[in-house]
């Protein structure tokens, strides 16, 4: 796998590159978010690990024109804890955030984890047997999604987490459960992820009176998603 790394601290990401190279991945180290962007183009990475603070370009808005390009894996490195700024890096489209300092073992078991959930070949489920809720139609082999004849444009993460909600339609599955079933955390994962990613899916799938499908928060408990009535103007 193909690595960019992009962070400004020169000692930082060569102690970084020597790690993830002994782990089998060629590492590709960009210092400015500029750098970063043109060594994305050009050379087409797997998987991107993006500083939050960057000269050039910041990480949120090279984060956001990487996603508008490519479906890219993405994990934000970040030494600001704060949720508020975990939130910012999600929302820009990120996959996964990691706050500084962390060990190399905890970095590549979050490479392993957000690359299996996006390659095109991790079925969501056994069979690849697409899904239909309502007017939402969700096909696992091609990873396509659309509402009636409206395409969805939908990262890995957010088809993943709305084909696990479709399969089971007006069932509610807590944020902890979603964590562990789409992205694949044990205990201790930040369910804010979960609410970002929802909150996104909300804003693509549209009004759900026009749209016919509804993400309900069932408070105290977790998510659901269920077949609503189409309004008819």
């Amino acid at each position: 796998m193909r690595i960019l790394l992009v962070d400004d601290e020169p000692a930082f990401a060569q102690g970084l590159r020597v790690t993830l190279e002994r782990h089998g991945f060629e590492v590709l180290v960009a210092l400015d978010g500029h750098e970063g962007w043109t060594k994305f183009v050009e050379a087409r990475p797997d998987f991107v690990l993006l500083d939050i603070m960057l000269p050039g370009i910041d990480g949120h808005s090279l984060c956001r024109r990487i996603r508008a390009e490519r479906p890219t894996p993405i994990i934000m490195l970040t030494a600001r804890g704060a949720e508020r700024d975990r939130v910012l890096g999600l929302e820009a489209g990120a996959d996964d955030y990691i706050v500084k300092p962390f060990s190399g073992r905890e970095l590549v078991a979050r490479i392993r984890a957000v690359q299996r959930r996006a390659s095109p070949d991790a079925a969501p489920t056994p069979g690849h047997e697409p899904v239909r809720a309502g007017p939402l139609y969700l096909d696992p082999d091609t990873r396509q999604a659309h509402i009636g004849s409206r395409d969805l444009d939908l990262t890995p993460k957010e088809f993943d987490l709305l084909f696990h909600l479709a399969r089971h339609p007006g069932l509610v599955f807590a944020r902890g459960d979603l964590l562990r079933d789409v992205w694949g955390y044990g205990s201790g994962g930040d369910t804010r992820t979960v609410d970002v990613h929802v909150s996104r899916l909300r804003h693509k799938l549209g009004d759900p009176d026009l749209a016919g499908i509804r993400l309900d928060t069932v408070w105290g408990r977790g998510y659901r998603l269920r077949v609503s009535t189409v309004r008819h103007a």
